[in-house]
């Protein structure tokens, strides 16, 4: 009988861009010359952890699952319609999985020469942040760092989940399914405002007009205890209208 400390050993937790996931030893070295192989060698791994413990990967963590999927199983199913093959294929590339490229390389052409593929819906998608700035401590006013709470998502439920997929939050949405209507309830899974964008790029959509609003202003005499005050100065909230013809 194996001891069970022994076996317990064999769990890994990941902490893979924020994402949590927990694994065996043996799945992350299935293929143990690729880097990610490398970088679990049972004995020294490669990796530092988080404040937690988990073993940290600074990479894009919603697309780890697909690598996990593809190293228990040795084949690779994509979900229809997955909107990031060509991210996909740069993370295969990063963690030093030729055969997961080439496989994604296929389901791509698979994909392009069927008509739904082609197909593009017209359409408007607004994308709205609010945000700030976080500033250093002892009054080190001079460092800056953008803060993002959450990148709300509104337009038709059908032409969101088509450009964001999986990194689509639908958790605050009441009216689940009707992809017809539209709505104002969606998030992302990130906090990134760039790599929202790029998806958008990616999908044919173009910037068509923007607003923001906040900044240096706000009445500090109300807030609440332990709110930084000078912080709350930089408080903004931006919208970007994004189309597709």
């Amino acid at each position: 009988m194996v001891d069970q400390q022994e076996e317990t050993s064999k769990i890994v937790d990941l902490n893979v861009g924020g994402v949590s996931y927990t694994t065996t030893l043996e799945t992350l070295t299935k293929e143990s010359n690729s880097h990610l192989g490398v970088l679990f060698t049972d004995g020294h791994f490669l990796v530092q952890k988080d404040s937690t413990g988990k073993y940290f990967l600074d990479r894009d963590g919603t697309l780890f699952r697909y690598i996990l999927d593809y190293l228990r199983d040795q084949r690779v199913v994509l979900p229809e319609g997955l909107k990031e093959r060509e991210r996909l294929k740069q993370e295969a590339n990063y963690y030093g999985l030729p055969n997961l490229e080439r496989a994604i390389d296929e389901k791509s052409e698979e994909g392009a020469g069927s008509s739904t593929w082609r197909k593009r819906a017209p359409g408007y998608i607004t994308i709205g942040y609010r945000g700030s700035f976080a500033f250093g401590r002892e009054g080190l006013t001079d460092v800056k760092f953008r803060k993002i709470s959450r990148i709300l998502v509104c337009g038709r439920v059908a032409l969101c989940r088509d450009v964001f997929g999986e990194t689509l939050n639908e958790s605050r949405d009441p009216n689940h399914g009707m992809s017809d209507r539209y709505t104002s309830r969606f998030f992302l899974k990130h906090n990134f405002i760039e790599q929202a964008f790029d998806m958008l790029q990616e999908q044919g959509f173009k910037l068509a007009g923007s607003c923001g609003s906040g900044t240096a202003g706000g009445n500090f005499e109300l807030l609440k205890p332990g709110v930084d005050s000078e912080e709350t100065r930089w408080n903004h909230y931006n919208e970007f209208v994004f189309v597709r013809e």
